[in-house]
C-alpha cells in the first residue's frame, strides 16, 4: 500500500507532499494557472509515476535477464478532453543498447506490466472523508 500526505499552507498552489520512508515533493501549478511554478503540477507528477514505474520495471528485467540494455528513455504525453470527460496517455520508449527484435517486443509487453500501468488502465474508485 502506497501513502503520502501533503500540505498547503496560505501559498496558493505550493503543496509538499511527504512520504512514509522521508522523502519530500514539492507540487505547484504553473504561472499561468495561479501557482508559482515551484515544482512538479499535479498531473506532471501523475505522468512522472508512470513514467518512473515504466523505466525501472524494464531495467529490472533487462538485468535480470542480462540482456544489454544501456538506458531507457520514456516520454509520457497527457492530454484532457473535458468535453468528453477523456484522458488519453501515450507513452513513447527508446531503448539503447545491443537488443535484437525479440527482446524490444518483449519489453514492450513488460512496459504494460508496469504496477502503476496496470492501475491507470483499470478502473479506480477514490473513497474521500474528511478528518
Amino acid at each position: 500500500m502506497a501513502k503520502v500526505s501533503s500540505h498547503t499552507g496560505k501559498e496558493l498552489c505550493r503543496t509538499e507532499i511527504a512520504s512514509p520512508s522521508g522523502n519530500t515533493v514539492i507540487a505547484d501549478e504553473p504561472s499561468d494557472n495561479g501557482g508559482q511554478n515551484m515544482g512538479f503540477s499535479p498531473t506532471e507528477l501523475l505522468t512522472a509515476a508512470l513514467a518512473a514505474c515504466t523505466s525501472v520495471t524494464l531495467r529490472m528485467y533487462a538485468d535480470r535477464k542480462d540482456w544489454d540494455l544501456a538506458e531507457i528513455n520514456t516520454h509520457i504525453e497527457l492530454t484532457r478532453d473535458e468535453a468528453a470527460n477523456k484522458t488519453a496517455i501515450t507513452r513513447s520508449i527508446q531503448l539503447i543498447g545491443n537488443l535484437d527484435e525479440t527482446q524490444k517486443a518483449r519489453l514492450l509487453e513488460i512496459a504494460n506490466s508496469c504496477p502503476v500501468h496496470k492501475m491507470l488502465s483499470n478502473p479506480i474508485e477514490i473513497k474521500t472523508e474528511l478528518i
